[in-house]
């Protein structure tokens, strides 16, 4: 049977379900809650992990993408392992791991141990998001209904990142950066118990054996190609991220390879060949870049030059994020009579305006402007995940859900990555280029002022007032300008975005059309 005919006989034989599925998708959205709040808190934290801490800007981004790199080596692995030893089971495993490297992180008393703690974060987070949007996979097998269920899934994310400012605002405001981590227990608890009562167990009925040979191939192209993106941000072009891209991309091509030769491949290659699956996947991927790198510019920004509180912060962005969710669910009776092809390139267009008006915010000092055009880029990118992650579920058949969802989360966890490798590090370089230090400020306290915005910050409240003043001054223009040069590059790769979706997607309005 072809790739076509099992889906399309799945989609055929597909069920509706009743309350019970309902109620399994509540706990699973338990993890996704987790993961998305947990992201943004660490966006809100990162100034008083700075202060706490004081973390080079290498060692600031490691803290943000330790755990994302772990988990984009891993996420396809884990992913197949779902699909032939259980996805319910993967997900406990890694809700249990999960929850206890948290409480590690919580404690960490350098920035090497909380990069340590967050790369452990992220071997047990591979089993974790994986397992739910595949579990989603075999649960909801009629095609409407699972529509609905995914643009939940996705909206969870948005709902999780607009509680992480607020609840992680709160602890911040009354605990130690390090309370937000222990926010993963209470979240996860519950889900061990409920999960084994009222999620069924899923797994391919004909797995091929492990094969330990693709397994560490996979990693070994994800993780060079990331630290070598990485490497670029922080310290530019060298000979190390060329041998380390090369090295990956070497890996990678065995990798593909090795499946294409393969009977029983660990991830079906022929998924790539269908424009929908591909198209969908970029469009994931381009999205979160632009997500994540506007949250990291934009949380530095509220905090550290608005002078807003971490919780104040959160409150600011909030309409975005309900934005976010809002059309990530009104999408869903739109996508059943508009075309793919039409829906995602209209709503990316209003985050292209998004990211365009952010100089005028950042440059006018206009706080009003800035939640606008996070609100439209909220719009824009709730709508066009919600119908890229339906496109790629239903262009898998369910055997191999564990693997396609984890080609899915590997799209949004590099998208993670890179939004904050490159855009963070564009804006990293700006700054450091830009920044006029005033007289006064020299040796040490130069460096750190030139190293990071944190770091001017924290030199600033050990001079005089004048000199103070003049450095947070020169520190904000230099940082500000940055984000102006950021936000044009992000606006160019959310447009890409578009035109990708446009001439990929088809003109299908469910995928049947490629069924």
């Amino acid at each position: 049977m072809t790739l076509t005919e099992e889906i399309t006989l799945a989609d055929a034989q597909g069920k509706r379900v009743g309350w019970r599925g309902w109620t399994a998708l509540v706990v699973l959205m338990l993890p996704v809650l987790l993961v998305s709040v947990d992201n943004t808190v660490l966006s809100f934290a990162l100034p008083d992990i700075s202060l706490s801490l004081n973390p080079s800007s290498a060692q600031q981004l490691w803290i943000i993408d330790a755990y994302p790199l772990v988990l984009a080596g891993l996420l396809v692995t884990m992913g197949t392992l779902g699909d032939r030893f259980g996805r319910r089971r993967m997900l406990l495993i890694g809700a249990t791991g999960f929850a206890a490297v948290s409480v590690l992180a919580a404690f960490a008393p350098s920035a090497a141990w909380l990069i340590a703690a967050r790369a452990g974060m992220g071997v047990f987070g591979a089993m974790l998001m994986p397992s739910t949007l595949s579990l989603l996979r075999s649960i909801f097998t009629d095609r409407d209904q699972r529509r609905l269920a995914i643009a939940v899934w996705a909206s969870m994310f948005s709902a999780g990142a607009a509680l992480g400012p607020i609840v992680g605002g709160f602890l911040l405001e009354h605990f130690a950066w390090g309370s937000v981590f222990l926010m993963s227990v209470p979240v996860l608890v519950p889900l061990l118990v409920l999960a084994p009562l009222l999620v069924p167990e899923s797994r391919d009925p004909h797995p091929g054996r492990i094969d330990p040979v693709s397994i560490a191939l996979s990693m070994l192209t994800m993780v060079p190609v990331v630290y070598a993106i990485k490497e670029v941000a922080v310290h530019g072009f060298g000979p190390l991220p060329v041998i380390l891209a090369a090295t990956g991309i070497l890996f990678g091509i065995l990798f593909v390879r090795r499946q294409l030769a393969a009977k029983q491949p660990m991830l079906d290659m022929r998924l790539f060949s269908r424009g929908t699956f591909s198209g969908a996947l970029l469009v994931n991927l381009l999205s979160v870049i632009a997500l994540v790198g506007f949250l990291y510019f934009v949380a530095q920004h509220l905090q550290l030059i608005v002078g807003l509180s971490p919780m104040n912060a959160g409150l600011a962005l909030v309409p975005g994020m309900l934005a976010m969710i809002i059309s990530g669910l009104l999408v869903v009776p739109v996508a059943r009579c508009v075309s793919a092809r039409i829906v995602v390139p209209v709503a990316l267009a209003f985050s292209v305006v998004a990211y365009l008006l952010v100089p005028l915010a950042v440059g006018d000092g206009a706080l009003a402007l800035l939640i606008g055009a996070f609100t439209l880029l909220g719009i824009g990118i709730g709508a066009a995940e919600t119908v890229s992650n339906d496109l790629i579920l239903a262009s898998a058949p369910p055997a191999k859900a564990g693997a396609a969802s984890a080609v899915s989360e590997t799209a949004y966890e590099l998208g993670a990555v890179l939004g904050t490798a490159v855009l963070g590090g564009i804006l990293t370089a700006a700054y450091r280029t830009g920044i006029v230090l005033p007289a006064g400020v020299a040796g040490d306290a130069a460096d750190a002022a030139r190293e990071t915005l944190a770091g001017a910050v924290t030199v600033a409240d050990t001079l005089d007032p004048a000199t103070a003043e003049a450095l947070r001054t020169a520190a904000a223009h230099a940082f500000d300008a940055g984000v102006g040069i950021t936000a044009v590059i992000g606006a160019v790769l959310v447009g890409i975005a578009a035109v990708i979706a446009a001439t990929t997607l088809k003109g299908s309005r469910t995928a049947h059309a490629e069924h």
